[in-house]
């Protein structure tokens, strides 16, 4: 690729941000003065309300004698708990992310005939435009498919006669339409740009209507289409794990946002994407397979208690792999006792372990698992627990997958595409007023000076 000169950060570049720093510095103590609540959190963690849902709840604590304690979490799609419906569906041998998204659009779950019909109506859906591969995902990749997938989204803007309509009804065929489009938009950006970029051959492989959401990943993603049940299956609960939680995440409060302004779907999922690819949201389940991969360099014995808890505490004191002072994979904003997804995903894990001959890689986890909170509460003052979230074991499940690490995040996208949408049809069903949150002002007034009489910067 030909040098962009205009990508360059020059001194001049520098100067100005350091002078633009300088201008945006608010001091720490102003915001406990005024009573801001950085982050929609205060003190002790807990998020500010801003919204009502029926879509979803996520629960980490109870009120017991007036005072809130911490319980382990449990997660809760239109009212039925997570654990109970991966159950139900694994229990049946069926997949769940085409049941599971239609309880979360519809407040209900599914006969066999309207399960079937919906089925069939996503793979109706699973269909782009004509050149839309040739002429849109071929054209300039990018090496970041988060961009890829919200600049195809944004595209489709274009292919649609009803685009700006935001009635209920065209609203859902177009979110039924990116849900089923998610995958082809997502894998196919990814090979096109390993094709330009890294020299591997380029394939692209129609989905099949009779497989499923996960199945059909698998399939077009992989050389040879194959995979194996157990593989899809895991696949498939990744996906019924990752694709709700609650109206408080960032990237579903950005889809209130954006929604309450009446803006076309488009616009609505494309900021959602924005919101999910920062590391602080969807990205941490790369930096928990690449923590595992310096920590399988740096101990000599994956079994020794001794040696994991000094690399861990190495980590919290910024002393190795990135130096950013993090465990990645434990700890979450809500949950302290036990994060649901991790707890339900960890018994299928163990198992692919076993069919992937990775059962010494999986200890290591478990080890991590039971030495971090003993760790951190050792290493920093907390006001509540700590244990492993989702993203603990589903980097791990994407590394045995084989999937590669540029589609980590958005398989996180694919999978919340549908609260997305769940939650942009509650929006719009409510017709509520546009969302504006208050900042208060702590500049002082000035007096304008004449160009001639004005100091230059120090």
């Amino acid at each position: 690729m030909d040098h962009n000169v205009y990508s360059e950060v020059t001194p001049e570049i520098v100067q100005l941000a350091k002078l633009s720093e300088k201008a945006d510095i608010i001091e720490t103590e102003l915001f406990t003065k005024y009573d801001v609540k950085r982050g929609l959190r205060d003190l002790n963690g807990k998020g500010v309300l801003a919204g009502l849902t029926r879509i979803s709840d996520v629960r980490a604590s109870k009120m017991v004698d007036g005072v809130q304690v911490p319980i382990h979490g449990d997660l809760f799609y239109r009212g039925y708990n997570v654990k109970d419906l991966v159950a139900g569906f694994t229990k049946d041998n069926r997949f769940g992310f085409e049941e599971t998204t239609y309880l979360l659009l519809f407040d209900k779950l599914p006969t066999e005939k309207e399960l079937a019909d919906f089925t069939a109506l996503l793979a109706y859906y699973r269909s782009l435009p004509t050149s839309f591969v040739r002429d849109i995902i071929m054209k300039a990749p990018s090496k970041d498919m988060m961009n890829t997938l919200a600049r195809s989204v944004l595209t489709l803007y274009s292919y649609d006669d009803r685009a700006d309509d935001t009635t209920l009804p065209n609203v859902l065929r177009q979110s039924l339409q990116l849900i089923s489009l998610f995958p082809l938009l997502t894998i196919y950006g990814y090979q096109a740009y390993s094709h330009y970029h890294d020299g591997k051959s380029l394939y692209i492989h129609s989905s099949k209507p009779e497989l499923s959401t996960a199945e059909n990943i698998l399939h077009i993603l992989r050389p040879d289409s194959s995979y194996t049940p157990l593989e899809a299956r895991i696949l498939d609960i990744a996906l019924v794990l990752h694709m709700e939680h609650g109206g408080g995440n960032n990237s579903t409060f950005t889809t209130h946002v954006v929604t309450s302004s009446l803006t076309d779907t488009y616009s609505v999922i494309a900021a959602a994407i924005g919101s999910l690819k920062g590391p602080r949201h969807g990205g941490a389940n790369i930096k928990v397979v690449q923590m595992f991969e310096d920590m399988k360099k740096e101990i000599s014995d994956w079994e020794d208690e001794e040696q994991v808890s000094a690399y861990l505490t190495r980590l919290l004191h910024k002393d190795t792999f990135d130096h950013a002072g993090l465990i990645y994979g434990v700890g979450h904003a809500v949950y302290s006792k036990s994060d649901p997804r991790a707890v339900i995903f960890k018994s299928f894990v163990e198992k692919l372990s076993e069919e992937k001959g990775l059962q010494k890689e999986f200890a290591l986890y478990s080890l991590v698992e039971k030495l971090a909170p003993e760790v951190i509460a050792r290493e920093r003052q907390i006001y509540k627990g700590v244990s492993i979230n989702v993203d603990f074991y589903s980097g791990f499940v994407y590394h045995m997958l084989g999937l590669p690490m540029e589609l980590y995040t958005p398989i996180f996208a694919i999978a919340r595409i549908s609260g997305w949408c769940a939650h942009r049809m509650e929006e719009l069903a409510n017709n509520g007023k546009i969302i504006r949150p208050a900042y208060k002002p702590i500049g002082e007034n000035r007096s304008y000076t004449e160009v001639s009489d004005r100091k230059g910067s120090s």
